[in-house]
């Protein structure tokens, strides 16, 4: 017999929500079905995710913007109605679909393809049907590699879009930028502390690091600052953003000791 434990340190679970994920679609096959306002909104989001992305629908229902992405070559087009072979092989990749996208007002046709979808064990989403859906899309703040989504489980969505402007006007300018220095910064931490053992101690300093500077100091620093950054995680030290301004031109930490003021020497570029 178990005894329930009421301990308040552990976080309660609220259920109802949904879990949510950065789902990598990068060279992934995507079929949309449809080519009207909703289906290009879903185009946009996957192809900014670097999918490959194939269009099932006749000329005649397709809006301009669906229309641009064919026409520059950024999906391919199949001109006609959905078929159920298009679960099986499709091009370019003749291959089936890695994911099914269905925008088109035909609820009997969409519940079809959703049927068919789980038959064949390929996720779906069906435009503004919830309960047919493995997934919803979210509303995202998208600021270079920063994504903030919110979700309201498919309950709200004018309501999530309202919420999204707001986080995104709190945050401060620059933030995007930052992050790609962040980015840039460990992939060149990496090839220096390249060993799997070496992952706690590559985690450890860059958080100091992210946490020692704002975000406008982050997108100030330059390659230089950032090679001469790394030179203190050895020792796992952060610096502060004087001393890797006064390094600029060659400087060492050393000479910058020796040269601290009383000769003349600034340590602020």
């Amino acid at each position: 017999m178990t005894t329930k434990n009421n301990n308040d340190q552990f976080p309660k679970v609220q259920g109802g929500g949904s879990l949510i994920l950065a789902w990598q679609v990068r060279n992934k096959h995507v079929l949309v079905v449809g080519g009207g306002e909703v289906a290009a909104g879903r185009i946009l989001n996957v192809l900014n995710a670097d999918a490959k992305v194939t269009v099932v629908s006749p000329s005649s229902g397709l809006n301009p913007e669906v229309r641009h992405r064919i026409a520059n070559d950024e999906v391919t087009h199949i001109d006609r109605v959905f078929q159920p072979s298009d679960l099986e092989t499709l091009p370019p990749s003749d291959g089936p679909p890695d994911m099914v996208l269905v925008a088109v007002d035909d609820p009997a046709a969409s519940t079809q393809i959703w049927k068919l979808c789980k038959e064949h064990r390929i996720p779906a989403n069906i435009a503004d049907v919830p309960p047919e859906c493995d997934f919803y899309f979210g509303s995202v703040h998208r600021d270079g590699p920063l994504q903030i989504m919110v979700s309201t489980n498919g309950k709200g969505p004018r309501l999530a879009a309202s919420i999204r402007k707001w986080i995104g006007n709190q945050l401060p300018a620059g933030v995007g930028d930052a992050i790609e220095r962040v980015g840039e910064l460990r992939s060149k931490l990496r090839r220096i502390a390249p060993n799997p053992e070496d992952g706690p101690k590559r985690m450890r300093w860059m958080t100091r690091v992210s946490d020692a500077y704002s975000w406008d100091e982050m997108c100030g620093l330059t390659d230089e600052d950032m090679e001469n950054l790394l030179t203190f995680y050895p020792p796992s030290k952060v610096p502060q953003l004087d001393m890797l301004k006064a390094m600029r031109g060659g400087w060492t930490p050393e000479e910058i000791d020796v040269f601290d003021g009383s000769f003349g020497f600034s340590v602020v570029a």
